[in-house]
């Protein structure tokens, strides 16, 4: 069985909240093997060998009938992490807890990236990089004070993503490599 991560998107945020003990005791119930939490952001380890896809539709079922939330979630393999890590251009120059992987379910619109670029020029210092789909962000300053919104992104992307910081995937990272 491969060991699998579904990043969820806007869980507790925005009055989105899901205790990750009722999260997991659901997906278990939904037939999920070896589950695990890390941290309350929503993101999940378990093991399977089914598509991506039907691990993402089958996880934001369950978030959706049993919680109400109409979720959001991307699904990667521990190698995926890893280089979400790795590839980052930006990590190991600017803090972990600004520096950002963007997950994405797939990769941007043609242009999408370029519009991106193009409609934040002169708006901050962040820095960006296009991955396969991930985008990386340097917040520089603070993600509180950044014109860089999920919004923001989204619009020009052409589809949503979900953030984790250096200090979270390594986190996150270190736990599934225990899963392994």
């Amino acid at each position: 069985m491969t060991t699998r991560l579904a990043l969820l998107g806007s869980i507790n945020i925005g009055g989105n909240r899901i205790k990750m003990a009722d999260l997991r005791e659901q997906l278990e119930a939904d037939g999920f093997e070896r589950v695990a939490t890390v941290a309350a952001s929503g993101n999940v380890i378990f093991s399977s060998d089914d598509s991506e896809a039907d691990l993402a539709t089958r996880i934001a079922t369950v978030i959706e009938r049993d919680f109400g939330i109409a979720g959001f979630v991307v699904v990667r393999t521990l190698a995926e992490v890893r280089s979400a890590i790795e590839d980052n251009p930006f990590h190991g120059e600017g803090s972990d807890k600004m520096v950002h992987t963007i997950f994405l379910p797939r990769q941007p619109d043609e242009g999408g990236f370029e519009a991106l670029l193009q409609a934040h020029r002169d708006r901050g210092a962040e820095r960006l990089a296009l991955g396969d789909r991930v985008l990386y962000l340097d917040y520089v300053h603070g993600v509180g004070v950044s014109d860089l919104t999920g919004r923001f992104i989204e619009k020009r992307l052409g589809c949503r993503g979900t953030a984790r910081n250096m200090t979270s995937l390594k986190r996150i990272l270190a736990k599934m490599e225990e899963f392994a």
